[in-house]
């Protein structure tokens, strides 16, 4: 199977060469040239483990990576997670289930995607006889997930941009206190879209990227999202039979990438109800699900930070499909939104999607009623998702990270504060990061001088 770019402008790529790439070179994000229909294997794929239905469903991308070599890789992925379901799907009543996404080494959602890339480049340095340099920007989860995911691996170095004091103190000390010598986290002055545009603009400069064989660890890596589909098809796998079409998958997101990946497995034939995207206070994709306008707004910091986002970067995927799959529309809505900052949609399909913000008075409320409802604990973001379920469908809600990583808004709630062993080991640890502007050329220079 080949890759091809959302803007039409770069050469198919396999699967390995967009893994390794990331940002495709015209700037787009690659997707499958055809997405293949799945529903015929969805039978025999009902009792496997976590880990094999991976190997399954990746099998069917990764077509330049052979199976012996794919099913070791993917298993090793997985072997860290602290939970034998991997991804547990919680029933707290008839109607609510909850997808336990945080039991991973760094306790988020991105722990499947990102320990899967991390052994994907591993392998792909043994294979090259090359040296990899793996780029990143987070709001938070992403950034801590992808160091662990490369974590003292040989001929790799990583380097994660973060806003400085808008991530929470657990998630900065899971970047910063690795004592890895590949590992640099690089503490920006200004938000994680300024991040992002640093990290597009480097991505960018083709001679740049190429001589230091940079690599794009945030969801615009399509491994990140393939990986993702995986666990909305397990929990779907798992619900009883004859409710599985009445399933609406509730979603917090910022980005985009999280709930694209579930829209994409329906793509492919998982007959999936809807989606519900779940926002905070920075409620861009609210608005656009809700009036049909992408406009981009403001930041402003929150209980639920990493999704303290106005610049959702996998819309462009799901833009390219929204557009009829034509390169041409896509490049022209992408050139007006960095011009305006804002583009209107005359037949936006909301038949699928739905969606809810919450603000911090209301997340505060949210965790506090849960855990008086169900005994059970949320983190801030998937307190977000529990606003407005709608009562007619099975909803799914996909808990993304671990309450134990925001301690003060849950004791706030509920007047505890949970906490996570590998949390605890963390705080005695020495915090190690470069404090750096929101400039490409101070992030290059960086790169430059420790660039394996």
């Amino acid at each position: 199977m080949k890759f091809i770019s959302t803007r039409g402008q770069t050469e198919p790529h396999t699967f390995s060469q967009a893994v390794a790439v990331g940002l495709a070179p015209d700037g787009g994000l690659f997707l499958p040239e055809e997405l293949p229909d799945i529903t015929p294997r969805l039978k025999s794929w009902q009792n496997l483990s976590y880990a094999q239905l991976c190997t399954e469903f990746l099998g069917i991308f990764a077509t330049d990576i052979p199976e012996e070599v794919l099913a070791p890789l993917v298993h090793r992925s997985y072997a860290h997670f602290t939970h034998p379901a991997i991804a547990p799907l919680q029933r707290l009543d008839d109607q609510t289930y909850v997808l336990e996404l945080f039991h991973g080494p760094t306790l988020a959602f991105k722990d499947f995607a990102l320990q899967l890339l991390g052994n994907l480049y591993e392998n792909q340095c043994k294979q090259s006889g090359q040296g990899i340099n793996v780029l990143g920007a987070t709001s938070g989860d992403t950034g801590a997930a992808a160091i662990h995911g490369l974590l003292g691996k040989p001929n790799t170095a990583i380097f994660i941009l973060y806003p400085e004091g808008r991530v929470s103190p657990l998630q900065e000390r899971q970047m910063t206190c690795t004592g890895a010598a590949n590992v640099h986290a690089i503490a920006i002055d200004g938000s994680f879209d300024d991040a992002q545009r640093v990290l597009k603009n480097i991505f960018g400069d083709r001679e740049f990227s190429q001589r230091h064989h940079l690599s794009a660890v945030n969801s615009i890596n399509l491994a990140r999202v393939l990986a993702q589909c995986v666990y909305y098809l397990y929990a779907w796998l798992q619900l009883p039979g004859p409710r599985r079409g009445l399933a609406e998958f509730v979603v917090p997101t910022g980005n985009f990438g999280n709930v694209f990946a579930g829209w994409l497995l329906g793509e492919m034939g998982v007959p999936i109800r809807g989606f519900k995207v779940a926002t905070n206070r920075n409620d861009i994709l609210h608005r656009l699900l809700t009036t049909g306008e992408y406009r981009i707004g403001n930041v402003q910091p929150s209980l639920a930070p990493s999704m303290d986002i106005q610049v959702a970067s996998n819309f462009e995927r799901f833009l390219y499909y929204e557009v009829n799959c034509d390169p041409e529309m896509v490049r022209a809505v992408m050139a007006q939104l960095r011009a305006t900052g804002s583009y209107g949609f005359e037949n936006f399909d909301k038949s699928t999607f739905s969606s809810s913000c919450a603000t911090d008075v209301e997340i505060t409320a949210i965790i506090r009623r849960v855990h008086e409802q169900y005994n059970y604990i949320v983190d801030p973001h998937t307190a977000c998702a529990f606003k407005d379920l709608n009562p007619d469908r099975l909803s799914v809600v996909l808990a993304t990270a671990h309450p134990a990583k925001f301690p003060e808004a849950i004791h706030d709630a509920i007047n505890f504060s949970p906490t996570n062993p590998l949390l605890e080991a963390l705080k005695p640890k020495p915090i190690v990061k470069h404090r750096l502007p929101a400039n490409e050329e101070a992030i290059k220079a960086f790169i430059a001088q420790r660039a394996v």
